[in-house]
């Protein structure tokens, strides 16, 4: 299964994340598919960055997010961009069965 996860770069004490879309067999910090954005929780507040439209393409193709990248994808706006997109295909896909 393929998934969007966190994957930890930095030195002690200092954490830094890449999001990254990996296979959920590979360890933490193995090889990955791609880089999607990234995570700075130390500044307040807290620093994201992710690539929009990548984020959305992998979960339009069934990547799967933890539940700390799906928080911070809601916190980054583009799981309300996903949900819009799936209720504009629900609403076509009715009108055009009528």
């Amino acid at each position: 299964m393929v998934k969007l996860r966190l994957r930890r770069m930095g030195a002690i004490n200092q954490p830094f994340y890449r999001i990254v879309v990996m296979d959920s067999r590979v360890s933490r910090d193995g090889k990955y598919i791609e880089c999607v954005g990234w995570y700075d929780p130390k500044p307040t507040p807290s620093k994201i960055n992710i690539d929009k439209d990548r984020a959305l393409y992998w979960l339009g193709v069934g990547a799967q997010p933890s539940d700390t990248v799906r928080s911070l994808l809601r916190k980054a706006g583009i799981l309300q961009i996903r949900h819009e997109q799936k209720m504009e295909q629900h609403k076509v896909a009715n009108s055009s069965s009528q």
